[in-house]
Order: C-alpha cells, then sequence, then structure tokens
C-alpha cells in the first residue's frame, strides 16, 4: 500500500483487505480526492448519507444517498466505506472472511448503539468477529460535555471507565475505550487498532474539531 494510506493491523484472513486514507491522498469528499483512491480499490463504493444515527446499510443493496452510518458486505468485491473526520471508523471482519461491516462511530452513534446495530445486521457470531478501531481524536483532546457522559451511563453504567473530569461539568472522552467496551459487552474480544489521535497529528489527518473544515478521510473494508 501507500504511504498515503493506514492499513489496519489486525489478525483479519488474508480475503479481507482494508484501508483508511489520510489526508496526503486529499479530502474525500471530493471527486479528485475519491478518483484517487479508487485504485486501491476493486469497485467504487456507494457513498452513504451518514446522519450519527444507528442505520445499517447492505452495501450491495444500497443506494447513493442511502441514511446510513454502517453498512455489510458478504459479497465479493462489494466495497464498505465510509467518511470520517475525529469520529471513529470501526471495521469488522468475521474470522472465516465470509462477512465485513464498517460503523461510523462518533459519540453520539456509540451512545445510540451503532456497534451493536451494526454487529446484529452482520450476523456474525461474537466469538468468530474481529474489528479494527481506525483513526479517530484521542482521548486527552476530546472534551465533552456533563449531557454527554449521562448520554452513555444512561446506556450502559459500565461506559464510566470512558470519562475523566477536565473541569468542572466536562469530560474528556476515550471514543477507543468506550468501544472496547461496548463490543466486549457483546463478546467481541478481539479488538485491535486505536493508537491515532486524529486532532494531534495535523500532518496526516484531518480533524474537525481542530480544523472546524470540512474535509473529510475514507475508511473502507471488503471481501476479495
Amino acid at each position: 500500500m501507500a504511504p498515503e494510506l493506514i492499513v489496519p493491523d489486525w489478525p483479519a484472513p488474508a480475503s479481507v483487505r482494508a484501508l483508511q486514507t489520510t489526508r496526503s491522498l486529499g479530502d474525500m469528499r471530493s471527486e479528485q480526492g475519491r478518483a484517487r483512491l479508487q485504485r486501491w480499490l476493486p469497485a467504487a463504493p456507494i457513498w452513504l448519507e451518514q446522519e450519527h444515527g444507528v442505520r445499517v446499510a447492505d452495501a450491495a443493496r444500497a443506494k447513493p444517498g442511502t441514511v446510513a452510518d454502517a453498512c455489510f458486505a458478504r459479497e465479493r468485491g462489494v466495497v464498505c466505506a465510509l467518511l470520517v473526520a475525529d469520529c471513529m471508523p470501526v471495521l469488522f471482519a468475521s474470522e472465516q472472511g465470509g462477512a465485513v461491516a464498517i460503523a461510523h462511530a462518533g459519540w453520539r452513534g456509540l451512545a445510540a448503539g451503532v456497534l451493536e446495530a451494526t454487529l446484529e445486521a452482520m450476523a456474525t457470531p461474537a466469538a468468530q468477529t474481529i474489528a479494527w478501531l481506525g483513526p479517530a481524536i484521542g482521548a486527552r483532546a476530546y472534551e465533552v460535555g456533563d449531557e454527554v457522559r449521562v448520554a452513555f451511563l444512561e446506556r450502559d453504567a459500565a461506559a464510566q471507565i470512558a470519562f475523566a473530569p477536565s473541569r468542572p461539568g466536562h469530560w474528556c472522552l476515550d471514543l477507543y475505550a468506550v468501544a472496547r467496551q461496548r463490543l466486549a459487552a457483546r463478546g467481541v474480544t478481539r479488538v485491535s487498532g486505536g493508537a491515532y489521535c486524529t486532532y494531534s497529528d495535523a500532518a496526516r489527518f484531518y480533524s474537525y474539531r481542530r480544523d472546524r473544515a470540512a474535509e473529510r478521510m475514507a475508511a473502507a473494508v471488503w471481501l476479495a
């Protein structure tokens, strides 16, 4: 792969391919950026209309503009792809190489259950599912208010491990920690990734919180 791309370091079977773009490949919202990405993909992905929700699409049957924040595929050559900039892309694969999926996991999606919805749609036993946590804003850079913490704890009190107090009424949220906690609760324990911070690494990543700009990176996974 090119230096403009990150290839997940995860124990996926040989039939599973995945990548994450960096800012050096360009804005994936633009036609030029997507054209540069296409050389690495077996087919053009269907770009979803993301809304920080929990809808999951079948990538083989989705159409441009389909509203969803996750998708899955069981057919070979069908690309599951999402746009990200601080929100975490979570990639899934079955250990036998029969299915893949991807979820757009910002705090709203995580709190609402987008990972759980993706696993349900993927329909692979948890013990046979592996996951990779792609580049997201790191805990030291991601301060949120009390309302965000409440949204998580109302669903699962165990999410408190992902919050560290910063100042009155505010918390630093570790998206990677809450994703691991949610996945473990569903029985998915083979989870890789979670070592990047899009906010602090301006040379490599776009960050909405840092730049307040519209540029996006892309994450993709497919069966070869």
